[in-house]
């Protein structure tokens, strides 16, 4: 029976923590852990995934599974749409069951305004190659037939932009596969082991206090969506990074009815239908900088009552539970990603709610940097210093409302 026990556990139990280590991740979601996995392919295995509660607690355990690429930027479009192919991957690479459904993803324009803006992501998409158009009321009604899309409704639907590839993925899913991998690939993960310090020479970091030791290293990783300022100034490097809460639900499940993403900036809403049925629904980032990840009641009465004017048919679905994930901002609203002033310290930050999509390719090319010590093309553009020469990747216009 131990025997048996043993095979079905995800990953290895939690070993004692070695003097030191090649790479330290701090930091145990969909970034950190995928860093891990990506490493292995350049034979670096001696690594650390450090976290201060379990596996996938933070941002990558309460996201609401949503990936796509129809970013504004070109910059932003490349990297994602490299992401959502690594994702129609990843679960023959990992062996593992994600749940990906690639059902696609609606933007809904409401004014003259919006339907500029929606022309212009299009573009933008299509230049680089990648699915997303503009479609009319009428192709609306096609693709989510159940959604009402009437005119005397306070949000009228002129058009929407369409993205076929996009879709959702079992979050947890995606956290448990990568951590399969790192441990079968023989890196270490150690939930509960939170970082207290780190220590500094010159431009490096020489060591990782947590509560369970002192450990030596040889590259650190900040991969930590939430915390991440925090841990940066204990390496002496600033972070321009504000921390909100983004807030979402779900109901009780109901007959399928939705198979596809459908997001609203001008109602801030963002809707979508899992595997078993529930309605899982969010809104907008909330304004105030925090850490208190509560929920508010004005979240669930704004939300309920936009979903409501798409879906009137959810008017007696009970809400099953609701909860809150903390969301760096960046002031261009693009990732801070890559190298720092400090020689071994690098950064996966600054996400805003959109992290969870780029898991794959923010492991693959930090992996690829942490081994060879160039930055890769891709993450280049959304490097810390951009915010010094002022050459921003402005994303708010794809991050309007959160997804």
């Amino acid at each position: 029976m131990r025997d048996l026990f043993r095979k079905r556990r995800m990953w290895r139990r939690r070993p004692e923590l070695k003097s030191r280590y090649d790479v330290v991740i701090i930091g145990g979601g969909s970034h950190g852990l995928a860093t891990a996995y990506y490493l292995r392919q350049h034979g670096i295995t001696n690594v650390a995934v450090l976290d201060k509660s379990y596996i996938g607690s933070g941002a990558a355990g309460r996201n609401t599974t949503i990936l796509r690429s129809n970013y504004k930027t070109p910059e932003g479009a490349r990297f994602y749409d490299a992401s959502v192919k690594l994702y129609e991957g990843l679960g023959e690479d990992l062996n593992f069951n994600l749940l990906f459904s690639q059902c696609g993803h609606l933007t809904l324009a409401h004014s003259d305004r919006a339907m500029f803006v929606m022309a212009n992501r299009a573009e933008v998409n299509r230049l680089n190659g990648i699915d997303s158009r503009l479609i009319t009321p009428d192709e609306v009604q096609e693709l989510a037939p159940t959604m009402y899309v009437g005119p005397d409704t306070t949000y009228p639907i002129m058009g929407a932009l369409y993205h076929p590839p996009g879709g959702i993925i079992r979050h947890d899913a995606v956290v448990w596969g990568f951590a399969r991998g790192v441990d079968e690939g023989g890196a270490e993960i150690h939930p509960y082991t939170e970082v207290q310090s780190l220590e500094r020479r010159g431009d490096r970091i020489t060591a990782v206090n947590t509560n369970r030791g002192r450990i030596e290293a040889g590259t650190v990783l900040n991969c930590t969506a939430g915390w991440s300022t925090l841990i940066s100034e204990m390496a002496g490097v600033p972070m321009p990074i504000t921390t909100h809460i983004l807030q979402a639900c779900v109901t009780e499940p109901v007959k399928p009815f939705l198979d596809v993403v459908v997001v609203s900036s001008q109602m801030h809403v963002y809707i979508s239908q899992s595997d078993r049925g529930e309605f899982v629904m969010g809104s907008e980032i909330e304004p105030w900088t925090t850490y208190r990840m509560q929920g508010t009641l004005n979240f669930l009465q704004d939300l309920t009552k936009h979903t409501l004017e798409l879906f009137p048919q959810l008017e007696h679905a009970r809400l099953l539970r609701a909860w809150a994930g903390l969301c760096d901002l960046s002031p261009d609203y693009s990732p801070i990603l890559g190298k720092t002033e400090v020689e071994n310290f690098h950064v996966s930050a600054g996400w805003g709610t959109y992290g969870f999509k780029a898991a794959p390719i923010v492991g693959r090319t930090l992996a690829e940097l942490v081994a060879t010590e160039r930055t890769p093309d891709l993450i280049a553009p959304f490097a810390l210093e951009r915010f010094y020469e002022d050459d921003l990747v402005s994303e708010l216009a794809a991050a309007a409302v959160s997804h």
